[in-house]
């Protein structure tokens, strides 16, 4: 087997992952970190052999560029308090926490290896928990916070990656040069990420095809991460900052065709990204334990011990701080809105994954004198013994502390606001619709025609949202909506049947039918 057969393999297991974690109720992550384990026992399974230098700009861009579409300006300043917290403080605290203890279990080893090994193992990955969200029922604050850490927490990390690893290449560290380069790799992120993301949402308003704009935004991170590390910024913020604010500028140049490529593009990114980079996690063990060698064992004790402190550091301050801002964050909101039973999901939450996974492999084989960097066996495999702890023993038990704590989301108080927002969006169309009636003279029973299909729209989408409307009209239009939909779904499918059976008939070319097939797919499913 070679090495790009095993990609596909770990490709094609990714797809696989997916309807397998819905019924087992396992993260697909958790599953893919399982067979890349079984692949690395296979003795005909060759080791991945993967250039450091390039595991953060290959797995990086995607991800976050993936994670930060789901996301905006305003729910992160919605829960700025807790998302900082955690993404910058307690990122701090565990990677010194960290190095402090991996210090005094080996001393011989510098302090710079020892930082370097706590910003790997500090950022708690929430890609596998939310793959999971949907199925526990979390809350959507608590869904939003998680996701808001995934994505700062990586900037803080890597910076304090980048600082330790540095200090160790060249045997020189300075801390007023340290905190000058953290300076100018925030201003520089800042201004690439900016930069690119104005002028990506620029170009996208004029590209008038949805394939390209999504092929744009697809290099558009790649270029953030790159032109920020060539100009020694932060490449992790540059991207972070380019996808959020291309994402806030879709708002103004996105049309439906562009919203359905690129969520179903970025979907099967994410996915696949994701799923490799946890197979890769199972795989790359064979090679920790090579690097380390025949006494691998007596690495046990010091994995240990470094799992203890970023397991329970986690849990001590998310009681501390959550019992400290409990003031603030009451004045905020109108319901408690940080327990500590969500306190204690948050905990268990916290799983290391592909940001841990890519940094420690990243580490250098060799310093700038052209020594073995120090430690790096040591850093590859309690990086590993975390990775593997947190996502064997926390994700597995994660329904179970849902369960435990009675943590659940709202659905009622959710089901009322998307009833709300319905009803506005309905409001806001009618209201247009009045618009053009008036200044186009529209007939009356035109105008009627219409206003009754956007009501019947609404009223097929949520039904709860349609009666708080005028109960007249939409009375009406409930009467004939199932039987609308079912003879629309008919003579529709007979349009798309007619156009495949075309498609296989000489003289037709099929990217004509496939034009045409897409259009009818877009169209609405009843007449108006």
């Amino acid at each position: 087997m070679t090495q790009l057969v095993l990609v596909f393999v770990l490709a094609f297991a990714t797809i696989l992952a997916q309807p397998l974690g819905r019924q087992t109720g396992l993260a697909p992550a958790v599953l893919m970190t399982v067979f890349g384990l079984v692949l690395a026992v296979l003795p005909f399974v060759p080791n991945i052999d993967i250039n450091p230098e390039l595991i953060l700009p290959m797995v990086l861009p995607p991800l976050l560029y993936a994670s930060a579409r789901r996301t905006s300006w305003q729910q992160f300043a919605d829960n700025a308090g807790a998302i900082l917290l955690r993404a910058v403080g307690l990122v701090i605290a565990t990677a010194v926490a960290v190095a402090a203890v991996f210090h005094l279990w080996y001393p011989a080893l510098p302090l710079g290896a020892a930082l370097a090994l706590g910003a790997v193992v500090a950022p708690p990955d929430p890609v596998a928990v939310s793959a999971m969200a949907d199925r526990l029922g979390l809350p959507r604050r608590l869904i939003s916070v998680l996701e808001g850490e995934g994505l700062f927490n990586d900037v803080t990390a890597v910076v304090l990656y980048e600082v330790a690893v540095q200090a160790v290449v060249t045997g020189h560290f300075s801390a007023w040069h340290t905190a000058l380069d953290f300076l100018v790799s925030a201003v520089v992120a800042i201004a690439v990420g900016l930069a690119l993301g104005w002028a990506g949402g620029k170009l996208m308003r004029t590209l008038d095809e949805a394939a390209w704009q999504v092929a744009l935004g697809l290099l558009l991170p790649f270029a953030a991460y790159g032109l920020a590390d060539l100009w020694h910024g932060s490449a992790v913020l540059a991207v972070l900052l380019c996808a959020l604010y291309l994402t806030d500028a879709a708002t103004d140049f996105s049309d439906s065709d562009y919203r359905i490529v690129g969520d179903s593009f970025w979907d099967v990114i994410d996915m696949l990204v994701t799923g490799v980079a946890f197979g890769l996690i199972g795989l790359e063990l064979s090679n920790v334990l090579a690097a380390t060698g025949p006494d691998w064992q007596r690495l046990l004790g010091g994995a240990a011990a470094v799992i203890a402190v970023v397991v329970l550091l986690r849990l001590v301050w998310l009681l501390l701080t959550t019992e400290v801002f409990q003031r603030w964050w009451r004045r905020r909101d109108a319901d408690e809105p940080y327990t500590w039973r969500e306190s204690l999901v948050t905990w268990w939450a916290g799983m290391r994954g592909v940001v841990t996974v890519a940094l420690a492999l990243a580490v250098p084989l060799v310093t700038d004198d052209g020594t073995p960097f120090p430690g790096r066996a040591e850093v590859l495999f309690i990086a590993f013994a975390v990775v593997l702890f947190t996502l064997l023993l926390q994700g597995p038990t994660l329904p179970a502390v849902v369960r435990a704590t009675g943590v659940e989301a709202d659905t009622e108080q959710e089901r009322a606001l998307e009833k709300r927002l319905w009803t506005r969006v309905l409001r806001a169309e009618l209201a247009r619709l009045e618009e053009i009636a008036d200044s186009e003279d529209l007939p009356d029973e035109v105008y009627q025609r219409m206003r009754e299909g956007f009501e019947r729209r609404l009223a097929r989408a949520d039904p709860d949202a349609a009666e708080a409307t005028d109960a007249k009209a939409l009375d009406k239009a409930m009467r004939f909506t199932g039987k609308m939909r079912a003879i629309s779904g008919e003579v529709l499918e007979a349009g798309r049947t007619e156009a495949l059976a075309a498609r296989r008939e000489p003289g037709i070319p099929p990217d004509l039918v496939d034009r045409l097939m897409r259009r009818m797919d877009l169209r609405p499913m009843s007449p108006m």
